[in-house]
């Protein structure tokens, strides 16, 4: 049976999507786009990747869910820790999350403490 943790029984990788889909700044916002399934086996690199364009304080951070096709606890985890090395929390944004991905903001009380919005351009046009 293989390893769970996406690696093949001779320790290399297996075909696990790169959870960072892209990062691109424009002026003093910054677009982090994740991607496939976010969990404990990479949470790590969704979490270095945000703490990074936390570290240059931009005006707005918008987080695109829109081809994340699962999300756990530790993974939502990264997207709190992250929130929180903000100096303005409301700065942090979720843009474009699937159904199953809102579904687990919901469930797991989250979507109250985020600003989520239905699209990327929506959250790059809100008030802060």
């Amino acid at each position: 049976m293989p390893p769970s943790d996406g690696s093949t029984l001779d320790g290399t990788e297996g075909a696990r999507e790169d959870p960072i889909a892209g990062i691109e700044r424009n002026g003093q916002s910054v677009v982090v786009a994740l991607a496939g399934e976010l969990d404990l086996y990479n949470a790590h690199v969704v979490r270095d990747a945000l703490l990074e364009c936390c570290t240059e304080a931009p005006e707005r951070l918008v987080v695109d869910l829109s081809a994340v096709k699962f999300i756990d606890s530790t993974a939502l985890g990264v997207l709190v820790e992250a929130r929180t090395r903000m100096a303005n929390r409301r700065a942090f944004l979720l843009a474009a999350p699937g159904l199953e991905t809102r579904r687990a903001l919901e469930v797991s009380g989250l979507a109250r403490h985020f600003s989520v919005h239905d699209s990327l351009d929506e959250a790059l046009s809100s008030p802060l």
